[in-house]
């Protein structure tokens, strides 16, 4: 993917920053309503590359918990419903058939209304997240599906005036700053242009065979329904034209970075999603963005994603006398566009350690509320979570956890037990994750000593979760190194290779060791390897040593 988007961006693009010369773009944003600040970055690579460090707070910070949580959670079919919904003969399609009728009478804008969020606390579940370990949370903004999850001065579509009638960024963001955490913001509309594409198809089979899909509807439609006066086309954006293979369900995988095909997006449809977003900065001064894109937003096609870039840096500059603690995320980046942003893997890591913050976000079911998942227990163990945690940790990486939440607010009880459990382990390990730096090498064992690839955003995790006693990482903070087995040895001994006698890792003497949770344990040190005494398990997951 790599290599086709930068064939597609060299076809497109007059690039000349080293004389100072201004790109052109295909679709260029306006500023009329919204402009950019201007500060110490402008919006170019070069600026951007040359000037941004990544804050202390967030290489300090390692694990946050997301809330990717809005009105995709209704029906509790699973992610990516507003889509699947209009996919004939998915499950989504089908249950939505099932319990709402035609997708011609019945679509995604008629579901806004049923998500209430009536039972969401945000000041007790940001409270739970502070106590499992979390250093920041973010919240949903607004997703594929096109509803902003705030008062939004350029979507009318919002939560303040469909469903829940509330500010849920203002409800999550006074939450997060009364307990102490950095606030992020997800902003994933920009891809509602060709995501939501299947809402103008319609039945190619059975009684209602040819009746379109409720993607066409206009304002003018809308007189006498509930949604008189609003204009589902602020919803779907389908006033253009389809991309190529539109109907092959899977090809939006392969045009997510605006190449291959897809539609091009209009100058207007751009400018609102750059506005929206800097309407989001402007209002609740999130310390973290996050885009579900191939590198920034609109790129390579248009400067809406560098100028997003820039005004973030700025405004955070502003409001922090000077200094830029600003994080922004952004996936598949090449060595250089990384020292400008921060890179994201999604569900997954690279093996090896990586010279520069980064983060993996994933989440411990489906991104939306799945009653499937909870049913047929498909949850991540608390385990799973931990190995994920200790494994990116140990590669100079942050893990962003989400908790799927019911539409009312709620998560289930599986998932609390899974949390608590989580919360449990934290509370005596922690001190080898947060504020801790990767060690000379981030691990030993099979795992790590395999060549695991990435699979374009991530997509490799489920090579660590199963990761077994024999897998070792390293964190380090000061004097002191912290060697986790990602699970408990079943004959009470920790072996570990790179602490062998001799080790030209670790040449030091080794004067003591402590289990956390537990005290000093035995050790021997041989020419094979660090050998410790293990106690019987004193927690439910991992062992930690404490090695000065």
């Amino acid at each position: 993917m790599r290599k086709k988007l930068n064939l597609f961006f060299s076809c497109i693009l007059l690039v000349a920053p080293v004389t100072g010369f201004a790109q052109e773009y295909e679709v260029p944003v306006s500023e009329a309503q919204e402009k950019m600040m201007t500060g110490k970055f402008a919006p170019t690579w070069e600026s951007l590359e040359s000037q941004y460090q990544v804050p202390e707070w967030f290489r300090n910070a390692k694990f946050g918990i997301w809330a990717h949580w809005g009105p995709q959670c209704v029906e509790g079919s699973g992610d990516w419903m507003a889509r699947g919904m209009y996919q004939e003969g998915s499950a989504q399609w089908k249950f939505h058939r099932e319990h709402y009728g035609h997708q011609s009478e019945f679509g995604f804008k008629d579901i806004l209304p049923l998500f209430k969020a009536e039972h969401w606390n945000p000041d007790s579940l940001v409270a739970y997240y502070k106590s499992l370990g979390a250093e920041y949370f973010f919240a949903l903004g607004n997703h594929h599906d096109n509803f902003d999850l705030w008062d939004s001065k350029y979507q009318p579509w919002n939560s303040m005036k469909i469903g829940p009638k509330k500010d849920i960024l203002e409800g999550w963001s006074k939450a997060a700053r009364k307990y102490g955490l950095k606030f992020g913001v997800s902003l994933h509309a920009d891809h509602a242009w060709s995501w939501y594409e299947p809402s103008r198809r319609y039945d190619r089979s059975g009684n209602k065979m040819g009746v379109k899909y409720d993607g066409w509807l206009t304002k003018e439609d809308g007189k006498g329904k509930w949604w008189e006066g609003l204009d589902p086309q602020d919803l779907y954006a389908q006033d253009h034209p389809l991309s190529e293979g539109s109907w092959a369900d899977g090809m939006i995988h392969r045009q997510w970075g605006w190449e291959n095909g897809v539609a091009k997006p209009s100058e207007k449809f751009v400018t609102n999603f750059y506005n929206r977003t800097l309407d989001v900065i402007n209002r609740y001064n999130p310390d973290l963005l996050y885009f579900d894109v191939t590198v920034l937003p609109f790129w390579p096609i248009s400067d809406a994603g560098l100028k997003i870039a820039a005004d973030f840096y700025n405004h955070n500059m502003a409001t922090h006398k000077g200094k830029n603690e600003a994080v922004l995320f952004g996936k598949i980046l090449d060595d250089n566009q990384r020292k400008g942003i921060t890179w994201d893997v999604e569900r997954g890591a690279p093996n090896k350690m990586v010279d520069y913050p980064w983060q993996t976000c994933s989440c411990i079911g489906g991104w939306h509320y799945n009653t499937g998942t909870y049913v047929n227990n498909r949850y991540k163990s608390a385990a799973q979570v931990v190995k994920l945690l200790v494994d990116v940790v140990s590669k100079n990486g942050n893990l962003l956890l989400s908790v799927p939440l019911r539409a009312d607010g709620t998560f289930d009880e599986k998932e609390k037990a899974i949390l608590d459990e989580f919360g449990a382990w934290m509370r005596v390990n922690k001190e080898s994750i947060i504020a801790s730096r990767p060690w000379k090498i981030f691990g030993e064992g099979p795992i790590a000593e395999s060549d695991i690839k990435i699979n374009a955003q991530g997509f490799n995790e489920g090579s660590y979760t199963k990761a077994g006693s024999s897998e070792i990482r390293f964190t380090t903070k000061g004097k002191v190194l912290y060697a986790t087995a990602l699970a408990w040895p079943k004959n009470h001994q920790m072996t570990i290779k790179n602490l062998a006698e001799g080790s030209k890792l670790y040449p030091e003497k080794i004067h003591s060791i402590q289990l956390l949770g537990y005290g000093k344990v035995k050790f021997t040190r041989t020419a094979e390897g660090l050998v410790v005494s293990l106690p019987e398990p004193c927690n439910t997951i991992a062992p930690v040593l404490k090695i000065r």
